[in-house]
């Protein structure tokens, strides 16, 4: 592939996933790593979790994982043609279905809709989490943390993340200690 080709390369990854996108930007996590790392092999898959991780830990949207894969790939160019791509096409049909929404607000087929698209929204986010975590150096014990996170998540959905967070991180600092 030419360098000349890498703008629009972005343009066809991101914008398709930016109109499977159902539940925010975490959904398509998957799909991101596969395009980015198997498909086009524009980096390795430790450098995919590291630009997962400075997404997730920088402010903003938790979508900016496309913003830097797309400065990974191509610079500021490709930076900005990712963020289009990926922000874009998702927010006029957002925009386009929140005014058709509205309009027919407590109709029977809103509920249902809402109902049958939410474990599909879950679904995917689900895959994204897993991709990365196959991906990381996961060990057991990291698998046994998280697991034990999401436990504590499902029984307690309203619980502050912040002193799961806490606890699980400082879990696994003593897991690295003690090896």
């Amino acid at each position: 592939m030419m360098r000349d080709d890498l703008p629009w390369q972005l343009v066809l990854v991101f914008t398709p996933l930016s109109l499977l996108s159902l539940g925010g930007g975490q959904s398509v996590i998957a799909d991101i790593n596969q395009q980015v790392v198997d498909l086009h092999g524009w980096m390795s898959q430790a450098d995919f979790v590291d630009l997962f991780a400075i997404s997730r830990a920088a402010p903003g949207p938790g979508s900016l994982l496309s913003t830097l894969v797309g400065w990974r790939v191509d610079g500021i160019v490709g930076a900005l043609v990712a963020s289009l791509a990926y922000f874009v096409p998702s927010s006029l049909i957002a925009f386009a279905v929140s005014r058709v929404w509205n309009r027919y607000r407590g109709r029977p087929w809103q509920g249902a809709l809402e109902q049958g698209l939410a474990p599909l929204a879950t679904g995917l986010i689900l895959s994204g989490a897993f991709t990365v975590l196959l991906s990381s150096s996961g060990t057991i014990s990291l698998w046994l943390i998280v697991a034990a996170s999401t436990a504590v998540f499902v029984l307690r959905p309203k619980l502050n993340p912040l002193p799961v967070l806490l606890v699980a991180g400082l879990a696994q600092v003593a897991v690295n200690a003690l090896s």
